[in-house]
């Protein structure tokens, strides 16, 4: 079967913004350092532009996004451009720039604003603050200028804009909004910015606006699906304005929300069609009714790093073909979440290399599909051929791995004793005092670290020596923490590149890339590993300096893991059997690396699992499955701990309240979490039987804050927990901050916790 030309065409909704070797970062943090001026700083974001722009076009997409690209993150630009910017942020005579950097970053006089994940995935963005005051109108003209860049190469250009509702969903209500104030009651003036600005881009030429409001996968109440419909009538309204585009990703919409959507008075509608479920998609589209519309159907998968199904993805794509006016083939998210090009892993097996496609190569795939479906599959023969053979290939297995699995109960998921018998053990074992400190694990990765790290991967400082370097930095890490005065003590984590590469290294069935950059916030990067194969631990992976670090000291060093969960959710997962399944597999491994450490004796070990709460499933009738299997391999991998052995657990930037009966299932001894930036511990702890760890000061910021500020946020925590409960630490690792920086933080925070334990034990 073919299609006319004329009604199929190929895009993408996003690329990687970083540039193909973080181009965007190392200017970034030079203008933050003050060794890069803004023009340069101009000129090098403008370059990455206009070469994403020619090389998008080059690849053959018939419309190539424009206004995506962000000197920190999107949201925050939205804010900036409707001149949301919360007055403690603006100084008289200040470069824009610098008050732009001012929210992401924060100042001493003014906090940044509050950071979150981003519907699921493992980018963060930056919350606005909106209240019944604050100034919104539009107040620049990047998206026109950028989508002018386009046109003046010659590019069919389309300008992409965070949708409006979306914006106000993702909003805070401001600090001093009254009670009852929702951001939404201000989308009457957020709609008369985005009227002008649309009309500002229909003068410039623009034939299409992609609106993209991924808020439609979620949960949504009537009331803001109606938010929608009046959004876009008022909006349709305008006779100076381009064709809409309303964009969703990230997952389908719930049929309420699809209804809602094919009802809207816009031109294009974009849908998520890589999920598991992609065959079973095309019937609910059907049932909305798009007929007369155009369809933005997302074949391929945005966020992981598999090679699309050609064949099945072609095959969806001719029955959306006859449901609407036109197919527009794009991937179902933006491609932020992937690396930017294949072709520079010259180190990866060539086995693997053959299944993976990153952000270039799945460009590629949206042209064939596009070009499959107009021509016919003799068009893409090649193509198909190609994909039917790899995806008709199974995967290794590992039989004793599979037997062991086999053999578990529900007993291998249990402590051996109840949680306050447990804490009665642990108390007498290691004599802490009320209000105990302690970090959350890393510390600073100096330049002479990295220069180490370099020199022994490339052979020219030998293993003897570079293990003298890692002792040397575990020395300095536990005097330091001495020196201070905190409780309980880490090593520091000078080994460990990054907190899932490390574990990936040491595990067969991942693989690690060496070019595969991934945007986690502002200039922070991430090279999440391949999960390709069964998932077993050849060896002791962390056992070695944890125990160095408790033999140079008294005080209890904690063993640190990445749990199982986070190690899937911030990697790129097979898809060939159930996440679930994969999971039980890396658990085990931890299983077996947490019995090490005690033998070793370590008796506080800390498994790290922000990926569990940050992977909860945006819509509610999906999130019981995920639970069930992600606290089971949680569990899995702590039950086997000796009952006097102190298990903690950290998340960061998740909605705790959400899932709160969930977190306590985890029946780990203490927990610390993320509440620095997002107004101190809530109240959904209280729920909580463990210790609570309520992060007292933000690591993603350089401003150390005051002893007063500290103790403010403890006398929260107290509010909701007994004090015997509360722990005192930072809400994040301390692996990128400087010592200079670090220092004094942690001494405000020993002396906050000092001042509170002192006025609770009078």
């Amino acid at each position: 079967m073919t299609t006319d030309r004329a009604t199929v065409s190929a895009t993408i909704l996003d690329y990687p913004r970083i540039g193909p070797n973080r181009e965007l970062k190392r200017v970034i943090e030079g203008y933050w350092a003050g060794r890069v001026s803004a023009a340069d700083l101009d000129e090098t974001t403008t370059r990455l532009r206009l070469d994403t722009l020619t090389e998008l076009h080059r690849a053959g997409l018939d419309e190539v996004p424009t206004g995506t690209q962000s000197r920190y993150d999107h949201v925050l630009d939205t804010a900036v451009l409707l001149g949301a910017v919360p007055p403690r942020h603006l100084r008289a005579g200040e470069d824009p720039l610098d008050t732009y950097f001012a929210m992401a970053r924060g100042r001493p006089e003014a906090p940044a604003l509050e950071m979150t994940k981003w519907f699921g995935t493992n980018y963060h963005y930056l919350v606005p603050e909106i209240g019944p005051d604050t100034p919104i109108a539009l107040r620049g003209d990047k998206p026109v200028r950028q989508y002018r860049e386009a046109v003046d190469l010659g590019i069919p250009g389309r300008p992409v804009l965070l949708g409006p509702v979306t914006f106000l969903l993702l909003s805070a209500a401001a600090a001093d909004a009254p009670a009852g104030f929702d951001p939404l009651d201000r989308l009457d003036d957020v709609l008369a910015a985005y009227r002008e600005l649309l009309g500002q881009l229909a003068a410039a030429g623009a034939g299409h606006v992609q609106l993209d409001e991924p808020s439609l996968v979620t949960d949504l109440t009537q009331a803001q699906l109606d938010a929608f419909t009046s959004a876009y009538a008022y909006l349709a309204e305008s006779p100076a304005r381009p064709e809409l585009w309303v964009q969703t990703y990230y997952g389908f919409p719930a049929p309420a929300a699809l209804t809602t959507l094919a009802g809207l008075p816009v031109h294009t509608v974009g849908l998520d069609f890589s999920g598991a479920a992609a065959e079973d998609l095309p019937a609910a589209v059907g049932e909305a009714g798009l007929r007369g519309k155009r369809l933005a159907a997302g074949l391929v998968d945005g966020r992981n790093v598999w090679r699309t199904d050609l064949r099945r993805a072609l095959a969806t794509a001719t029955v959306l073909a006859g449901m609407a006016a036109e197919v527009v083939v794009t991937a179902g998210s933006p491609l932020l979440h992937v690396p930017v090009d294949l072709a520079v892993e010259d180190e990866l097996p060539a086995e693997l290399v053959r299944r993976l496609a990153f952000a270039k190569q799945k460009v590629a795939e949206v042209v064939a599909i596009a070009r499959g479906l107009r021509e016919g599959t003799p068009a893409i023969a090649e193509q198909l051929s190609a994909s039917d053979l790899l995806h008709r290939t199974p995967v290794r297995q590992d039989a004793a791995l599979r037997a062991r699995i086999a053999g578990l109960s529900e007993q291998d998921e249990l402590r051996p004793a109840p949680a306050e018998e447990r804490f009665a053990l642990q108390r007498k074992e290691l004599g802490l005092p009320q209000l105990p400190t302690t970090t959350i694990g890393s510390f600073p990765q100096t330049a002479e670290l990295r220069k180490a790290r370099a020199g022994h991967r490339k052979g020219e400082l030998s293993e003897h020596d570079y293990h003298a370097v890692l002792r040397a930095e575990v020395d300095k890490v536990v005097a330091l923490q001495e020196e201070l005065d905190l409780d309980v003590l880490v090593h520091g984590e000078p080994e460990r590149t990054d907190m899932v590469e490390y574990f990936a290294e040491r595990l067969d069935g991942f693989a690690v890339t060496k070019l595969g950059w991934v945007q986690s916030y502002g200039t922070r990067c991430a090279r999440p590993p391949i999960v390709h194969s069964d998932v077993t631990r050849p060896a002791p992976m962390t056992v070695e300096y944890a125990a160095y670090a408790q033999s140079r000291t008294t005080r209890p060093v904690k063993g640190m893991l990445t749990g199982p969960v986070t190690l899937l959710q911030w990697a790129f997962v097979r898809t060939d059997q159930p996440r679930a399944d994969t999971a039980d597999q890396v658990a085990l491994a931890l299983r077996d690396e947490v019995a090490d450490l005690e033998a070793a004796g370590l008796r506080v070990i800390q498994v790290d699992e922000p990926g569990l709460l940050e992977g909860v499933p945006l819509r509610a009738e999906h999130r019981a499955d995920y639970l069930q299997w992600s606290v089971r391999a949680f569990r899995l991998a702590t039950a086997g701990a000796q009952a006097a052995t102190q298990v903690h657990t950290h998340v960061c930037y998740a909605e705790l309240a959400t899932v709160v009966e969930a977190v306590r299932a985890l029946d780990v001894d203490v927990i610390s979490i993320e509440s620095a930036r997002s107004g101190g511990a809530a109240a959904a702890v209280g729920a909580l039987t463990s210790g609570v760890g309520p992060g007292v000061f933000d690591v993603h910021s350089p401003v150390v804050p005051e002893v007063a500020e500290q103790a403010a946020q403890l006398r929260r925590a107290l509010r909701w927990l007994p004090a015997e409960r509360v722990w005192v630490n930072p809400d994040c690792g301390l692996k990128t901050r400087g010592y200079a920086e670090v220092r004094p933080a942690l001494r405000v925070m020993v002396e906050a916790a000092r001042t509170v334990r002192a006025e609770i034990t009078g």
